[in-house]
């Protein structure tokens, strides 16, 4: 009597196509009350958005279960219903915006745009992109690029300065934001980087009072990653940028090398810098104003926004006042940076917690694909696109709720704006990548091959997800 236990990894691909549906019918659901609650009418467009929503779930179902069989099933669906919801809140801006400001904006229409822009570059990354581990070998090349990008914005006749800050890039009349792109650059970099010199940035080096630092040839990188955090605070006066970046590097040479020493020599190098921002910079210090005391009488011009995004969060109450319901338009770029407190004014706590739980969803996925991956790129490159995800949710969503000074970074995938709404679906891309590469089983790993079972035990990749057994006499 001979046992055979084989073990067949499950893709979990109708799972995935019966969450897209969901979030996809969610999102148009959403666009659909926003002009019920304003007008008492389904919007003009509703068909048309629809069949953009199925396309585009068709589109991505295909493109994952073609070139990324055993990819999270959550991951996309989870990015779909975020987009569909900004789409939604941005809409009610519009309408609101319309209709007690006799103004003529169309943010979603845009927004729409963008939407179909990354979910098609999106599909492109997955059908190009067979296997994560070739970008490693361009690590340097994503440095140069990422350092191009965020410089971008220096240059005299195409950058561009908007409220205190210098972020902006325009070209033939269309308006890009660098460091949405140079973000995914870094993260390659830092990994490529790291992963070479994980061990004697862990190990290599002297220990002082109980801080581990690293070799000066190994510190090179790190105070060059300093200096340009550094110089995008100073020269463009972007603390949230800065602060994404340099966290971005520290995170992951926590990641690389395990050790607590390096978020402390993280925190000792960011912080002299940004206290020399606020004293120094006026546009840094008056956020730090706004932050500590919004709503008094000397502080209410300058510190307007935050108070009346404060006021509307305030006026949702626990299940808000409802979609197309409130009033968005009464708090400066409801649409773009202050999304959250429109989110929170029309949907509530219970809305603006169900929509952080979503992006603490897929943070824990992206993780869990760095987890589970084989290589130490993919580990380190996932990971840091998690945090990087989770970092700005974190500053956005602290600085409009008083709990950090307000920064100026965008919320992914809810906020508008077509440079960061394209970069974050190229990002959902990678980790749908990644996940597919920490799934799969072993024996169908790209690069592995097949291992001939021995006879009378157990058979099949070690390392499959949720396996089904199939047991035979």
């Amino acid at each position: 009597m001979v046992t055979v236990v084989s073990y067949t990894a499950r893709t979990r691909r109708t799972l995935q196509a019966i969450l897209l549906i969901a979030a996809a019918a969610l999102g148009v659901l959403a666009y659909a009350l926003v002009d019920l609650g304003r007008s008492g009418a389904l919007p003009e467009n509703l068909l048309q958005i629809g069949i953009i929503a199925a396309v585009i779930v068709v589109v991505l179902q295909a493109v994952v279960m073609w070139r990324a069989p055993y990819a999270d099933p959550a991951i996309l669906p989870i990015v779909v219903l975020l987009n569909g919801i900004g789409l939604a809140v941005i809409h009610s801006y519009d309408t609101a915006m319309n209709l007690f400001t006799s103004a003529q904006i169309e943010y979603a229409s845009r927004q729409l745009l963008w939407t179909i822009l990354g979910a098609i570059l999106a599909a492109a990354v997955l059908v190009l992109l067979r296997d994560h581990r070739v970008l490693r070998r361009y690590t340097w090349i994503s440095a140069a690029c990422g350092a191009l990008l965020l410089l971008l914005p220096l240059a005299p006749i195409i950058g561009q300065e908007n409220l205190g800050s210098r972020i902006w890039i325009s070209i033939a009349g269309y308006s890009f934001q660098p460091a949405e792109l140079a973000k995914i650059f870094f993260a390659l970099f830092f990994a490529g980087y790291l992963v070479s010199r994980r061990d004697t940035l862990a190990l290599a080096g002297p220990k002082v009072l109980g801080i581990h630092f690293p070799r000066w040839s190994d510190f090179g990188p790190i105070l060059v990653a300093w200096a340009l955090g550094i110089a995008i605070l100073v020269f463009e006066t972007d603390l949230g940028t800065s602060l994404l970046f340099f966290g971005l590097f520290v995170a992951m040479l926590y990641v690389a090398t395990d050790r607590l020493s390096w978020l402390v020599i993280g925190a000792v190098m960011f912080l002299p810098p940004a206290i020399v921002a606020v004293t120094q910079v006026s546009h840094v210090r008056r956020r730090l104003t706004c932050w500590l005391d919004p709503l008094s009488p000397e502080n209410y011009g300058p510190c307007e926004q935050i108070a009346k995004g404060l006021f509307g969060m305030a006026s949702g109450g626990l299940i808000g006042t409802g979609l197309g319901e409130g009033r968005p338009n009464v708090v400066p770029f409801g649409h773009s940076d202050f999304i959250f407190t429109s989110l929170a004014e029309e949907l509530g706590l219970v809305g603006a917690f169900a929509v952080l739980l979503l992006y603490l969803l897929l943070v824990q996925r992206a993780l869990r694909a760095a987890v589970g991956i084989s290589d130490g790129f993919g580990t380190l490159l996932a990971g840091g696109l998690g945090f990087v995800i989770a970092l700005q949710v974190f500053v956005v969503v602290g600085g409009v709720t008083r709990v950090i000074p307000l920064t100026g970074l965008t919320l992914p995938f809810l906020a508008s704006g077509g440079s960061s709404l394209v970069c974050n679906w190229i990002i959902a891309a990678l980790l749908v990548r990644m996940s597919d590469a920490a799934r799969r089983p072993a024996a169908r790993r790209l690069g592995a091959a097949p291992a001939a079972p021995a006879s009378g035990s157990a058979s099949g990749p070690s390392d499959a997800p949720s396996p089904a057994r199939e047991v035979t006499a």
